[in-house]
């Protein structure tokens, strides 16, 4: 969460946009910005002798459980449009791209009665991507400054499902099917070259410099103090 804000900032300072992909590990859950009930025992659990991060995101939205999925992030500007447009706009390289994979996406048709559940995947709302059976596949969130915006979001893959009981209770998990030959290397590779195709521009594949982690975490870790879960 903190690369994601951290690259919303240089956008801002003039850096090219960027196209971020990454898992969890430990598995953890992130919290919407302006979520500030949660059931209490969330920051007690544990997965496979891990215990589970509570993280918030600078982003909106409900509770999401970062396990066997894949998160993406895209920082960008220059979009017009109300909000529900951007987020088209941005989702449609995740459409073509799941698309190319034999994966057909559609937009949810929920209305905002998910402010009410703390499960970000327990609704499907317009700005969310679902199954053709309408098990939702990709929840997203935005944050905006000024005329940049920070759209990320999770691709549930493989989540477990007694861990998610554990979270959110038996009764929120729906399982996703998706052809078990792809790999998350696969999908990777075919939203980059969606991404390239519906943004209209080259990317190329980058990792953080070791000069670029220690600002990102000197100013994290000039942050916590203030940070309260």
């Amino acid at each position: 969460m903190a690369i994601d804000r951290w690259l919303l900032e240089q956008h801002q300072s003039g850096h090219p946009p960027t196209l971020r992909f990454y898992t969890w590990s430990p598995p953890a859950i992130s919290l919407g910005y302006h979520q500030r009930q949660y059931p209490e025992y969330w920051q007690n659990l544990t997965w496979q002798g891990q215990k589970l991060d509570l993280v918030r995101r600078p982003s909106g939205g409900r509770a999401v459980l970062h396990q066997g999925d894949l998160t993406y992030a895209v920082v960008t500007s220059g979009l017009v449009g109300s909000r529900l447009q951007v987020y088209e706009k941005i989702c449609e390289f995740l459409i073509q791209g799941w698309r190319s994979l034999g994966v057909e996406l559609d937009y949810g048709t929920a209305g905002r009665g998910y402010i009410h559940n703390p499960n970000c995947f327990g609704t499907a709302t317009n700005a969310d991507l679902v199954l053709p059976d309408g098990a939702k596949l990709i929840g997203s969130a935005q944050l905006r400054r000024g005329g940049v915006i920070l759209q990320h979001g999770s691709i549930r893959l493989q989540p477990d499902a007694e861990l998610f009981d554990q979270v959110f209770g038996a009764e929120s998990f729906r399982n996703v099917q998706l052809p078990q030959s792809l790999s998350v290397e696969n999908i990777i590779a075919a939203l980059i070259t969606a991404a390239s195709y519906c943004f209209d521009m080259q990317i190329e594949v980058k990792p953080l410099s070791p000069l670029e982690w220690e600002e990102i975490l000197a100013k994290l870790i000039s942050e916590v103090g203030s940070q309260v879960i």
